[in-house]
């Protein structure tokens, strides 16, 4: 009897390390918002620059619910990739919950990243938005790529 001496990896081992990236990442992003309001203060700048007759207390408002709107997408998008690991350790509908995910939390990045209203040229400032769609849609595109173009010999 022959004995072979090759290691087996996981069926989605790609998409596992990517999503793992993808949420170590997504805790980067969660920690962004805090770091601005403690340290850089980019969104009360942001709130003051659209609202210049405001006094401190309402912008303090305004600038604390758009860092709550931004840190509760950010948990919801954690739980995608958690959901997303969890289907992959499963080895159940990996493909399509990765795929699903992604384009969710896309167009939700997105939406956050341009959105804006009657003051505000965007909700969000655009260094916050656009760091967070670009860290977040690297390793989610990464994650769907290797679910879809794995390797065939794995099994």
């Amino acid at each position: 009897m022959a004995v072979r001496n090759e290691v087996r990896t996981s069926r989605w081992q790609n998409t596992a390390r990517a999503l793992w990236i993808g949420t170590g990442l997504q805790v980067v992003c969660l920690l962004l918002p805090l770091l601005d309001l403690w340290v850089f203060g980019s969104v009360e700048n942001h709130v003051e620059a659209a609202y210049p007759g405001w006094d401190a207390s309402e912008v303090a408002k305004d600038r604390d619910a758009i860092v709550v709107a931004v840190l509760i997408i950010g948990v919801l998008g954690l739980v995608g990739w958690l959901l997303a690991l969890w289907a992959v350790r499963r080895d159940r509908a990996v493909r399509a919950t990765v795929t699903t995910l992604f384009a969710l939390g896309l167009t939700t990045l997105a939406t956050i990243a341009g959105a804006g209203g009657d003051p505000y040229d965007q909700y969000v400032p655009l260094w916050l938005g656009s760091t967070i769609l670009v860290l977040l849609a690297v390793p989610g595109g990464a994650a769907v790529l290797a679910a879809w173009f794995r390797d065939r010999d794995v099994r």
